[in-house]
């Protein structure tokens, strides 16, 4: 009797520390419930390190997400994404949201945090050019991407504040899709290609041109990537988007506070096809531009010079109130 009773109290201190694992970590903290959301990024770039920081560092399972994150090449996309549902959160250029607005959208998208600060493309030659100057894209051809977006009105803008006129100077091409950029230049297109890394280097290295200058340090700050979600998503899901934040923002600390080699190992796994030596030189590259903001907040500074931007390239009429498409959290 007193053995079938050891045995029963044996079995109720195994349920109950079942029943503890379950609900507690072996730290004794109670484990949150987990909630699953869809990220639609448009592009898979070292430009965006500190989100894949916070990835395989483990900041999102922190705040009790599980992000899925998705490529959706094209910022326009990456919204069409969003608005039917696809996705929960955007990740692209804030100018989609402007697009969308005055589209006449009634359940819009609003920006909630910026994760970079310069236009993260590096221009590439066809030919070797030493000692570049802005002076040797006139007349030649730049393959800058679709029409109304980020990379091509940054490119613009960039050329513009360094003396060149990106309507009679040059030819913008436009025509070519964001995620075919690449295989264009290598397919003969074009006398120059703007790209993100790690395709510049890519080329670089397989000998089909050179990086002669990075676009971001042309054209200065500029409120280039940043995350979004549609109105009612936002309203229903303030702790997913504060918690979203908050993992990001940790990210951006953790690049800005560890060297370059440490930021490419923790993300390394992110880019099986690079090497750690080549990440290392990339992550450099980009620090080298200041292309990671300190926070995420996304000021009305930012979000006017962004409509400036538009104005210029004759994308935007009239500005927006800041208050309408941005959201700043609690």
């Amino acid at each position: 009797m007193k053995k079938k009773i050891f045995t029963y109290v044996i079995c109720g201190c195994i349920l109950l520390i079942i029943a503890c694992a379950v609900l507690f970590d072996f730290n004794g903290k109670k484990k949150e419930n987990i909630k699953k959301i869809k990220v639609a990024e448009v592009a898979h770039t070292i430009f965006y390190a500190p989100q894949y920081v916070a990835l395989e560092k483990g900041y999102f399972k922190e705040v009790g997400l599980d992000v899925d994150l998705i490529l959706t090449s094209g910022a326009d996309k990456v919204t069409a994404a969003v608005l039917a549902g696809d996705a929960d959160i955007g990740f692209s250029g804030s100018e989609a949201t402007i697009y969308v607005y005055n589209g006449g959208e009634k359940d819009y998208l609003k920006t909630f945090a910026q994760l970079t600060q310069k236009d993260g493309s590096f221009l590439v030659s066809r030919k070797k050019i030493d000692n570049f100057t802005v002076n040797d894209l006139k007349g030649k051809n730049i393959i800058g991407g679709r029409a109304g977006g980020m990379p091509v009105m940054t490119l613009a803008y960039a050329l513009k504040e360094n003396g060149i006129d990106p309507k009679n100077d040059v030819n913008i091409d436009t025509s070519v899709a964001f995620a075919a950029m690449s295989g264009a230049f290598i397919g003969g297109q074009g006398d120059f290609v703007a790209l993100f890394e790690p395709n510049a280097l890519e080329l670089e290295q397989q000998g089909y041109g050179y990086v002669v200058t990075s676009l971001g340090e042309l054209g200065g700050i500029v409120p280039y990537t940043s995350y979004s979600a549609r109105m009612s998503y936002i309203k229903e899901n303030k702790d997913v988007i504060d918690a979203f934040t908050k993992a990001i923002q940790k990210g951006l600390d953790f690049v800005h506070n560890h060297s370059d080699k440490e930021v490419a190992e923790v993300i390394l796994n992110q880019f099986p096809d690079t090497s750690l030596n080549d990440l290392e030189k990339v992550v450099k590259r980009y620090r080298s531009i200041d292309a990671w903001p300190k926070t995420t907040n996304f000021t009305e500074e930012a979000f006017n010079h962004l409509q400036d931007i538009m104005i210029d390239n004759g994308e935007l009429e009239k500005k927006i109130d800041y208050g309408k498409l941005i959201y700043n959290g609690k």
